[in-house]
C-alpha cells in the first residue's frame, strides 16, 4: 500500500500502531500527480490527501499498475476524477467524518480573531504602535449572531462552541435537523443577521460553485466577518476582494483557497510570485483577510480518526470487495 504523503514533523501521528491490519505501506512524502504515480508500482492500493491530484492522467496510469483502489483520507474528494476512475475500475472512497472539533476550533479562532481585531492589532503593536485605535471597538461575542452555514458534524461542533460562549446561532442547510444549539433560518435572513458567517458544506463541482458571492456578500452586515474551512470554490474570491476594498464586509478568513494544490506547500520568494492572482488580491487585504495553509485537520484526534478509518476502508474492500464509505 502507498500513502501519500508522509509529513516528517514532530507532530504527524505514528501509523504503525494504528496498523491493525499489517499492511506494508510505503510513504512517499510528495503528494501524488503525474510525477510521482510510479512511486505506486507494485503496490496495491493508494491513499492521498487533499493536496494530490487524481485527475484522468494519474488514473490512468494507475490503472496501468493495476492498482484498483485510490482512496482519500479527507472527507472532500473533489480532487479525484469520479468518472475517470469509474471508467478504469478504480474504487473510491473517503472518510466522511473524523474529530468535527478540529476544523470547527480553527473556525472559531479566525472568526474570533477578526471579530476582535487581533490581526489589525498585531500587525500594529509589531510595527510600533501601540495606540488604541477607534478600528479596534468590537461587540461582544456573547452578545453577538454567528451564522453556520451546513450544520453537520464540523457545523454543528463550532455551532456548540459558539453556543457555548453565550452567542446567538443560526443555522441554513436544506434538510434542517434538532440541533439544540442552532435556530435554522433562511440564507437570505442568515446574511442578513450574522456577525459572524462560517461555511462548512461540501463543495460538489458545477452544482455550488461560488455559492457566495457578490449577491451574497451583498447581503451581510458592513462589518460581518466571512470564514471559510471548507473549500475555497465556494466563494467568489474575486467578489470578495470587491466587498473588502468597498468596506462592505469586515474581514474574511479562510483554510482554503482556490488552485490550492499550486500553492499550499510551497514557499514562494515572495506573495508577488503566487499563481493565483484572484488570491495574491486577496491576501493584499491583510490583516482584514487571514489566510491559512489548509491545517483544519491538523490535529492529534483528527489525524488518528483519519489513519484508522482509512485503514478500516481498505480492509472492507478488499476482503468483502466494497466499503461502507465508497463513493
Amino acid at each position: 500500500m502507498i500513502r501519500t504523503r508522509n509529513m516528517d514533523s514532530p507532530t504527524t501521528v505514528d501509523e504503525e500502531p494504528l496498523n491493525s491490519y499489517d499492511f506494508d505501506l510505503n510513504l512517499v512524502e510528495k503528494p501524488l500527480s503525474i510525477d510521482t504515480v510510479d512511486e505506486a508500482m507494485g503496490t496495491n492500493a493508494i491513499l492521498i490527501d487533499g493536496s494530490c491530484t487524481a485527475d484522468k492522467k494519474v488514473l490512468d496510469k494507475v490503472k496501468d499498475l493495476g492498482i484498483k483502489y485510490l482512496f482519500t483520507r479527507f472527507v472532500g474528494y473533489n480532487n479525484i476524477d469520479l468518472d475517470a476512475a469509474k471508467a478504469d475500475g478504480i474504487m473510491v472512497a473517503n472518510v466522511p467524518s473524523y474529530s468535527p472539533y478540529s476544523v470547527a476550533e480553527l473556525a472559531l479562532t479566525m472568526g474570533m480573531d477578526l471579530f476582535r481585531h487581533v490581526a489589525q492589532a498585531t500587525v500594529n503593536t509589531n510595527n510600533a504602535d501601540f495606540r488604541v485605535l477607534p478600528t479596534y471597538y468590537s461587540n461582544e461575542i456573547h452578545d453577538a449572531t454567528v451564522g453556520i452555514i451546513g450544520v453537520g458534524h464540523m457545523g454543528s461542533a463550532e455551532a456548540k462552541l459558539y453556543h457555548n460562549l453565550g452567542a446567538k446561532v443560526l443555522g441554513y442547510q436544506r434538510h434542517p435537523n434538532d440541533n439544540p444549539d442552532v435556530t435554522f433560518v433562511s440564507e437570505d435572513e442568515l446574511l442578513e443577521k450574522s456577525d459572524i458567517v462560517s461555511l462548512h458544506v461540501p463543495y460538489v463541482p458545477g452544482e455550488n460553485d461560488e455559492m457566495i458571492g457578490g449577491p451574497e456578500l451583498a447581503k451581510m452586515k458592513r462589518n460581518a466577518i466571512l470564514v471559510n474551512t471548507a473549500r475555497g470554490e465556494l466563494v467568489d474570491t474575486n467578489a470578495i476582494t470587491i466587498a473588502l476594498s468597498g468596506s462592505n464586509i469586515g474581514g474574511y478568513a479562510a483554510d482554503v483557497i482556490i488552485d490550492e494544490n499550486q500553492i499550499d506547500g510551497n514557499e514562494f520568494n515572495s506573495l508577488d510570485d503566487l499563481p493565483n492572482k484572484d488570491v495574491l488580491e486577496l491576501m493584499k487585504r491583510y490583516p482584514n483577510v487571514i489566510i491559512t495553509p489548509h491545517i483544519g485537520y491538523l490535529t492529534k484526534p483528527a489525524t488518528i480518526d483519519m489513519i484508522k478509518v482509512s485503514y478500516d476502508n481498505f480492509h472492507e474492500a478488499m476482503t468483502t470487495g466494497k466499503t461502507k464509505n465508497q463513493i
